[in-house]
Parts: C-alpha cells; sequence; structure tokens
C-alpha cells in the first residue's frame, strides 16, 4: 500500500508540494496548454487572430515553471 501511495506523492515532495498542490498547478498548466494550442490552430487558419497568443501563453509556462517556490 505505501508503494502504491508513493507513486502520487514522490514527484509533488520532489518539487516541495502536496499532491493537491501539484494536481491545482498541473490541471492550471494543461489548461494554459490547451489554450495555447487552440490559439495556435486557429491562427494557422486565421492567420490575422491570435497573432502572439500563443507564444505569450508558453511564455508564461515558462516562467512558471522555472519560478516556482521563488518567493
Amino acid at each position: 500500500m505505501h508503494a502504491i501511495f508513493n507513486l502520487f506523492t514522490a514527484h509533488p515532495g520532489s518539487v516541495d508540494e502536496t499532491y493537491g498542490e501539484h494536481f491545482r498547478f498541473a490541471l492550471g498548466f494543461s489548461a494554459l496548454l490547451f489554450g495555447a494550442a487552440f490559439a495556435a490552430l486557429v491562427h494557422a487558419i486565421l492567420p490575422f487572430m491570435f497573432e502572439k497568443t500563443a507564444s505569450r501563453l508558453i511564455a508564461q509556462l515558462y516562467e512558471r515553471t522555472h519560478n516556482r517556490g521563488r518567493a
């Protein structure tokens, strides 16, 4: 049982988060990724739309992941 629990907590613990904190972070991250993908798809079809949206969202994701835990 401990081995199964460890599967869910080892990585979050390695980034100083609980399972719930890590879940919320990853869920928000995936929402931004989906938003960026959608903006890029629309931009591919209609190049006058979302000209910088995907790039801006990806930059936000980079900042979120590289500045975690730095307050």
